[in-house]
């Protein structure tokens, strides 16, 4: 689990895909890499989910993830697919168990306070902020790091390009779901080249911020 959350905070944003149909996995997962981002998190958002998860995984080149997992049974389907780390949108007490049982690295969504302190209480000090941007953004991560400095945050959500940096520069942000590198627009048009050209725009802020942030 450290080895998944470490690879994820190395790349500073996570690529929140909805995919439609698998034949498309391949060449996502080519432009994605190309970008420098090869990894996803998958959301259980169309029946092809699995079977992208599936396609992605067994490449061995991309990490991936199950998104907008609300059920056990849905943890381990999408284990079984070779997903290496669950998301869920909410906090969900028989999930978390479940994936900290199966040894599954697993990141549950909170906005509030009283929910960050029920997932501390389940063991978890990683946490999905969601809907980042709806629930107050950049303050609220700001704000909820202060009394809860041991939680690192995955805000997702409404975020886009132009707010990805302001995210980074807080400390406490471990990296950053982002649904604006792939979206159904690209997809429709299989336009890998623009989903190359995001995720390598996304990479070069993460590293002008993290160098920004060393000096």
């Amino acid at each position: 689990m450290t080895d998944v959350l470490g690879e994820l905070e190395q790349h500073g944003v996570v690529p929140v895909l909805t995919v439609p149909n698998v034949e498309l996995a391949g060449d996502l997962a080519d432009a994605l890499a190309a970008g420098g981002l090869p990894l996803a998190e998958v959301t259980l958002r169309t029946p092809a989910a699995l079977d992208v998860i599936a396609a992605m995984a067994a490449r061995g080149d991309v990490l991936v993830g199950a998104g907008t997992v609300t059920s056990t049974s849905q943890v381990d389907d999408a284990v079984a697919a070779g997903a290496r780390f669950v998301v869920s949108p909410g906090l969900d007490a028989d999930v978390v168990r479940h994936c900290v049982t199966r040894g599954v690295a697993v990141m549950p969504g909170v906005a509030t306070a009283t929910e960050l302190q029920a997932a501390l209480r389940l063991g978890v000090s990683v946490v999905k902020l969601f809907p980042a941007e709806v629930s107050g953004g950049q303050a609220l991560v700001r704000a909820l790091s202060a009394p809860f400095p041991e939680v690192r945050f995955v805000p997702t959500g409404g975020i886009t390009p132009q707010l990805l940096a302001g995210y980074l520069d807080i400390p406490s942000v471990l990296a950053v779901g982002g649904s604006w590198l792939v979206t159904p627009a690209l997809l429709g048009d299989r336009d890998w080249h623009s989903i190359t050209e995001n995720c390598r725009q996304a990479t070069q802020t993460v590293a002008s911020t993290r160098d920004g942030a060393s000096r």
